[in-house]
């Protein structure tokens, strides 16, 4: 079982600047696979930034170059480095972990998610 809590969202100016912490609890953390998603209001939720367990990062396309995803290992937390923010970023930032693990009965996916923190980005 693993806990997610999110932290660092607010109201912040375009151009501006934000972190978002991901800090996990439970065991293995560093065997999970760690995604930012968002959702804004009526929209469906996507996914922002991923993060592997071997370290490997993505991104969709509207963030490249603006915001970087990274892990501690050691604190079992995920970050997510917002810069230049837009308004059209405004959203619920929800913190992800997923693991795949092959069992004798077929593939076991954990999946969990964090309560979300929100992001506004406006003037």
């Amino acid at each position: 079982q693993v806990q997610l809590v999110e932290s660092g969202g607010g109201l912040v100016q375009p151009g501006g600047s934000l972190r978002l912490s991901c800090a996990a609890s439970g065991s293995a953390f560093s065997t999970y696979d760690m995604g930012w998603y968002r959702q804004a209001p009526g929209k469906q939720r996507e996914l922002v930034a991923a993060i592997i367990s071997g370290g490997s990062t993505s991104y969709t396309s509207s963030v490249k170059g603006r915001f970087t995803i990274s892990r501690d290992n050691a604190k079992n937390t995920v970050y997510l480095q917002m810069n230049s923010l837009k308004p059209e970023d405004t959203a619920v930032y929800y913190c992800n972990a997923a693991r795949t693990t092959a069992t004798m009965t077929g593939p076991e996916v954990l999946l969990y998610w964090g309560q979300g923190t929100q992001v506004t980005v406006s003037s």
